[in-house]
């Protein structure tokens, strides 16, 4: 399928690893200019040389999403860079699982500061260029807020705020022609996926092979996610052929979430 993406410019926040390398990659492909963010400047310029590589362009506008000001600092970056703005991917963030009694008061400053206010900012100073050009916001969010468990409690909070969010943005998209949605990744094969197994293979005892078996059954799940396959899908949403998709937060999980039951899914031994 020809996505007709050439001469489109995508930003993707959080794109040195994982879901975000993978998404840059695949527009990048599809013949996107990508501009590359997050903290670990060795990291996105490795991204970038790939990018390169497979015949793309790429611009690195290294920033803490954090701090203070940064949001607005890095639309200003993408401007100067690229002259224009057709996709803006909301990805950047990791949030801590840990005990709600445990959780130290930072760890709740930061998950709502990178997850969802960073992602706030920077869609309202980028919105301009997106409306100029019918451009598109994706946010990368989670499972958590539909199936929230104890030990993800921030997570479960943040997701729950950032889907909020996006349902009333897309009305404003409505509006001002620019498409909205989520995507609502499952248990995705990157380095925080290795973590978990790790630990399930300390408390179990079991081989690699053998303990990822065991959390794809305690999870029900037809298999683990790529970050290619969620790359896929954010490709097809943003192109001329995914544009109806708007105001909606889609599930890419192997089945984890039951829409009827909304099932809980079991943590992996501690």
């Amino acid at each position: 399928m020809d996505l007709q993406m050439n001469g489109k410019t995508a930003l993707i926040t959080g794109s040195s690893r994982g879901i975000g390398r993978g998404i840059a990659l695949a527009l990048a492909k599809a013949g996107c200019t990508v501009a590359l963010t997050g903290r670990d400047s060795a990291a996105l310029d490795k991204v970038a040389a790939e990018v390169v590589a497979a015949g793309g362009t790429a611009h690195v506008c290294v920033a803490d999403l954090l701090r203070e000001g940064a949001a607005g600092e890095l639309a200003q970056a993408v401007e100067r860079a690229c002259g224009r703005l057709d996709i803006l991917v909301n990805n950047a963030g990791a949030v801590r699982r840990g005990d709600f009694f445990k959780t130290p008061e930072q760890e709740w400053h930061d998950g709502f500061g990178l997850k969802f206010f960073a992602h706030v900012w920077l869609s309202r100073a980028l919105w301009p260029l997106l409306k100029q050009n019918g451009g598109s916001v994706v946010f990368i969010s989670g499972l958590g807020a539909r199936i929230p468990v104890a030990d993800y409690m921030i997570g479960a909070a943040v997701i729950g705020a950032s889907l909020a969010f996006m349902k009333a943005l897309a009305d404003v998209g409505k509006r001002d022609g620019v498409q909205v949605l989520t995507v609502n990744p499952g248990s995705v094969q990157t380095d925080r996926f290795a973590h978990r197994l790790a630990v399930v293979m300390k408390s179990t005892g079991l081989d690699e092979a053998a303990a990822k078996e065991r959390h794809r059954r305690d999870l029900d799940i037809t298999r683990f996610g790529t970050p290619d396959d969620i790359a896929g899908l954010v490709c097809f949403a943003v192109s001329p052929h995914g544009r109806w998709l708007h105001g909606t937060a889609i599930d890419m999980d192997g089945g984890q979430v039951d829409p009827l039951r909304m099932t809980r899914y079991e943590e992996p031994p501690r």
